[in-house]
């Protein structure tokens, strides 16, 4: 617990010294542990544990593209990402711990209480223990908040999903050298800063439920909206057929990584990893590297005295069904830059070039680093010029904060870039 931001910097540098990392880049083929499974085309563990990079060729009939092939991380198993909350002198504080991955720019960030795949917390590796796992599992010690299975990044991840959990205890909490409580509002002025906190905090922070408040209007009532994205669902499809990854159009494996022909979208790379404070200290591992930092944002509108976002229906390669809420504009801008304005997704250009004056929100943060290498977006919510019509286009929707924050408490709905945005929107001051 600390009484103010310099107490907690002074904590963050000293677990930033306390040990020695080192994440060095080497060829694929040169990974201690992995493969390339030649009857199957695919990379795998030799232990068949962990996850596969295989090679993938999609149809959607929508969107950029229509039609592509290209590698992507198949893991089928779910891990838990769950943060312990507790009750210090009457404020809810948040058990959350500075956690180095192999992929993220800055090494060390501001991890859930709990962030563990299923190998990691049932040992496959032979590691260490995972610290508070005992909370998080069956029959567990506190009260469950949020509890919910959740997709991870559906361009990269073949139908992923982590289980999303808030488990609030009344007990004592030993607390390790690399955790620390922190209040939501500690959380939201850490949530200004570049690259602190992770991914997977992030996302858990997402499903806070909203404190109790009258209805509020809504461009949209919530039977609306869900209609809506039911009929996005049916209208859509999703066609995925597996290939050899020697096989995937445009793409080749050459200086020991997969690379697309147009020098575009992100590789596939390997590392080799030493970690003095994780539950296994030395491993390698396959990692998708993007060709560039990416872009989120929200067009937010104020109507009948609320605030409302526009989100989108969004498919993706590994979208477990289909389609999920997403952001009004997903994408790597510079994998566009040569694209005309009809090919450019849809109110990209309205973001890039919104003025100071109607940026209300606009940080950088990582992605996964656990499997993505120095994978960064620009996090942005900008307020619709005046010009923008009020009916939202074919495959967009106005809903408010409060219906978008009903959604994520559900399951394989909204998108991870939405509900990342989302808890940064909600939490930052």
């Amino acid at each position: 617990m600390f009484g103010s931001m310099p107490e907690f910097r002074a904590w963050f540098t000293e677990r930033q010294q306390a040990h020695s990392y080192r994440v060095t880049p080497v060829p694929l083929d040169s990974l201690d542990g992995w493969e390339t499974d030649s009857a199957e085309g695919l990379i795998r563990h030799r232990t068949g544990r962990f996850f596969t990079v295989e090679g993938l060729e999609v149809s959607t009939g929508h969107g950029e593209g229509g039609s592509w092939a290209q590698p992507i991380i198949n893991q089928p198993e779910s891990g838990i990402l769950g943060i312990l909350v507790k009750r210090i002198e009457g404020v809810p504080h948040y058990l959350l711990q500075a956690k180095m991955e192999p992929g993220n720019v800055n090494t060390l960030q501001l991890s859930p209480t709990v962030q563990a795949t299923h190998s990691n917390y049932t040992r496959v590796h032979r590691g260490t223990a995972v610290p508070y796992l005992e909370h998080f599992l069956a029959p567990r010690r506190g009260r469950v908040v949020f509890d919910a299975l959740q997709s991870e990044q559906g361009a990269w991840f073949l139908q992923k999903r982590n289980r999303n959990m808030i488990v609030e205890v009344d007990e004592e909490i030993p607390v390790l050298d690399r955790f620390c409580w922190l209040t939501l509002e500690q959380i939201g002025e850490l949530l200004r800063h570049d690259n602190l906190v992770n991914m997977d905090t992030r996302t858990v922070l997402a499903g806070l439920p909203l404190p109790a408040r009258p209805a509020e209007p809504a461009a949209h009532t919530t039977a609306e909206v869900l209609s809506w994205f039911t009929e996005a669902k049916a209208g859509r499809r999703l066609e995925r057929s597996r290939v050899r990854l020697d096989s995937m159009k445009d793409w080749a494996l050459e200086d020991g990584r997969i690379t697309h022909a147009s020098g575009r979208y992100f590789s596939v790379i390997g590392v080799d990893v030493e970690a003095g404070d994780r539950e296994v200290a030395r491993w390698s591992q396959p990692m998708i590297a993007p060709a560039g930092r990416g872009l989120i944002a929200f067009l937010t509108r104020t109507i009948q005295g609320v605030q409302h976002l526009l989100v989108q229906a969004c498919t993706e390669a590994g979208t477990r069904d289909v389609v999920e809420v997403g952001p009004t504009v997903r994408c790597n801008p510079g994998n566009f830059d040569q694209e005309p304005s009809a090919s450019r997704p849809r109110f990209l250009d309205h973001v890039l070039s919104a003025p100071p004056s109607r940026i209300r929100l606009d940080v950088v943060h990582s992605e996964e680093g656990g499997r993505f290498y120095r994978a960064e977006n620009r996090y942005v919510v900008v307020e619709a010029d005046d010009d923008l019509p009020d009916e939202a286009p074919d495959g967009f929707l106005w809903v408010t904060v409060g219906q978008l924050s009903e959604l994520v408490l559900h399951g394989n709905v909204v998108t991870v870039e939405a509900r990342n945005l989302l808890a940064s929107l909600r939490l930052i001051p």
